[in-house]
């Protein structure tokens, strides 16, 4: 079986899935090319083969103006699109995976894929945000670009059951649950002792690790309010800046003065590379999943912790991370967008944390798991079509 995988990000949680999904596949017996920028890493172990040639949106090249940035981001989507559709012609695929589910655009690129669906290219999608509820532009769009965004897709892949919401009936489309595995970071260089040491963090105190990108879904002023009342705890934030769209670092350094717990808070703001996260990890002990009520979806972050075996502190919707959480004793569940919950929930996980089940966790999310069920979704879907749709026969 020959794959070709689709993945617009170099780096972050969607890159990092990619990466493990993508090896997994190999696992298991598929040829797997996987389609992405120039700057997506090289050293991080992959066995697939790696086809940059996707246009990347360059940090290093500010623009000013919004509509320049708009510009700039429109134009990048649908040379990539159009890079895509072309790369399957040329390399004959018949089976395409992409790195997540995207409507923005939709209604202006889904076209050409659509027509590739129509002469058997078998198309899947991980969906790591099954709520589309980010509304861009008018409603009428919005709903039109989750449509379009579905309409070439045969197979999508999720983390939870769920009745998808695809804008209007889709036919065809196959709904798959697989699990979500655990990201093999390395392990740490330094102790835990020797990291908080270095970090002047003391060491009987309870470390919270804030670790990903910065950004105000995350509820990280919350967590600041909650430490007012914990003087034992500290907390580390480490991570990118999500965009100029989200409240910046110096927001929340700011409000960690006024509230008195700044000399508690240690700052790495910036990329952290894998043997750093890895000592950042193990010298805490809590993960803070402080999601806000919107998020529905899984999160790579529970992954990295449950590699270290540390429990979080979580909250967010109704979804897969919740279910996760909750089923496997990873940590402690509390009311979204509240700090009073944050507090008493860190409180419960200090002093009574519950009982993980780490081994039935990590037997049931592994990677391979994910992968076989990926393979044979696409695979049933694929003799499905041909036989429904004989005319189809010969892409």
């Amino acid at each position: 079986m020959k794959l070709l995988y689709y993945s617009p990000s170099s780096y972050g949680g969607l890159a990092d899935y990619a990466h493990e999904q993508a090896n997994a596949l190999v696992e298991v017996g598929v040829e797997v090319d996987l389609l992405c920028m120039p700057n997506y890493p090289t050293d991080k172990g992959h066995q697939y083969t790696l086809v940059a040639q996707l246009k990347e949106l360059d940090p290093d090249k500010p623009i000013k103006t919004k509509t320049g940035r708009v510009w700039r981001y429109i134009n990048t989507t649908l040379t990539n699109y159009r890079t895509l559709s072309a790369t399957i012609k040329r390399g004959a695929y018949k089976y395409v995976l992409m790195g997540s589910y995207a409507e923005y655009l939709s209604p202006l690129w889904a076209r050409q894929l659509c027509h590739l669906a129509g002469r058997g290219v078998v198309f899947g999608a991980v969906v790591h945000d099954p709520v589309r509820d980010f509304v861009l532009g008018p409603a009428w769009w919005h709903r039109w670009s989750v449509s379009r965004g579905y309409a070439y897709l045969s197979n999508a892949f999720v983390h939870e059951h769920i009745a998808l919401d695809t804008g209007t009936a889709t036919k065809n489309l196959t709904t798959t649950v697989i699990p979500h595995g655990l990201y093999r970071f390395p392990h740490a260089r330094r102790s835990a002792s020797l990291v908080r040491q270095d970090l002047n963090i003391p060491q009987q105190a309870k470390v919270i690790l804030s670790f990903g990108h910065i950004r105000d879904g995350k509820n990280l002023d919350l967590i600041l309010h909650a430490m007012v009342k914990l003087p034992q705890v500290y907390l580390i934030v480490a991570g990118k800046e999500q965009s100029s769209g989200q409240r910046p670092a110096s927001f929340y350094q700011r409000l960690a003065e006024s509230l008195d717990v700044a000399n508690r808070c240690r700052w790495e703001v910036g990329f952290v590379s894998e043997e750093v996260a890895a000592d950042l990890f193990t010298a805490s002990d809590i993960v803070a999943l402080t999601y806000s009520r919107i998020f529905r979806s899984a999160s790579g972050v529970l992954g990295v912790a449950a590699n270290y075996q540390k429990q979080c502190i979580a909250s967010g919707g109704e979804g897969a991370l919740k279910e996760t959480v909750k089923k496997y004793g990873l940590g402690t569940w509390v009311e979204p967008d509240s700090y009073e919950a944050i507090h008493t929930g860190l409180k419960q996980q200090l002093y009574k944390p519950p009982q993980p089940h780490w081994n039935d966790y990590y037997a049931d999310n592994s990677w391979l798991m994910n992968a076989q069920k990926v393979v044979n979704a696409l695979k049933s879907t694929r003799y499905k079509r041909l036989s429904t749709h004989s005319k189809f026969q010969r892409p």
